[in-house]
């Protein structure tokens, strides 16, 4: 699942702490999208980036959305919820769940000796994407201006890069990347349907150990 998220929104903090909760699960692969259109409004977010926020338009435009919005959970690149409810999301995962082939295709990713190695076993729906992201575990920022000024609120599997590093065709493959992480970084895989302007079901994700 993908948390669309901004320091600069007031209803943003109860879903990154949602977030924080969720990720915790073995079974399930979070990650936060800091995005920058709300930035204007009193504060710069620290993390965001314009990447990611053309992501979550581009979620809109593919799931029927009028507009993007924070704090907005999308599950399984296919549904939509608010954030911050969590009877939202646990009926999205419920509906998307075996829909289209969500999360049907195993995933392995491994970190050793500079390097990513990703397996993708056999599955129906490719050609998919291969997606890897870059993670930062949990940062904690203190938010000095805008509806949050004041807070310290705290991030959780925050997206600082994402990279395409194969097209997987539906026979089983393995996929290679370097390994670029810092100190509190790890990485997370997704197997995407669709394209960047317009993304479609995740086939498959794995998640380094702790996150």
């Amino acid at each position: 699942m993908e948390l669309f998220t901004s320091q600069g929104c007031s209803f943003c903090p109860p879903a990154d702490a949602l977030l924080a909760t969720l990720a915790r699960k073995p079974d399930v692969v979070a990650v936060s999208f800091p995005v920058d259109y709300w930035d204007y409004i009193g504060w710069k977010d620290t993390m965001a980036s314009p990447v990611f926020a053309a992501r979550q338009r581009a979620y809109a435009a593919a799931i029927g959305d009028q507009h993007a919005y924070t704090p907005q959970m999308i599950v399984d690149g296919m549904l939509g919820a608010v954030g911050s409810d969590r009877k939202e999301i646990e009926s999205a995962i419920a509906l998307s769940r075996g829909r289209e082939g969500a999360m049907s295709v195993p995933v392995r990713l491994t970190q050793a000796n500079g390097a990513l190695v990703v397996e993708v076993g056999d599955g129906e729906g490719g050609p998919a994407v291969v997606l890897a992201l870059r993670v930062m575990r949990s940062r904690t920022v203190h938010i000095g201006r805008g509806e949050n000024a004041g807070r310290n609120v705290t991030y959780t599997n925050v997206v600082r890069a994402m990279d395409e590093i194969g097209v997987w065709s539906g026979a089983a493959a393995t996929f290679h990347a370097p390994d670029v992480r810092e100190d509190g970084e790890g990485y997370v895989i997704f197997v995407q349907k669709g394209s960047p302007q317009r993304p479609g079901v995740i086939l498959g994700a794995a998640k380094a150990p702790g996150f």
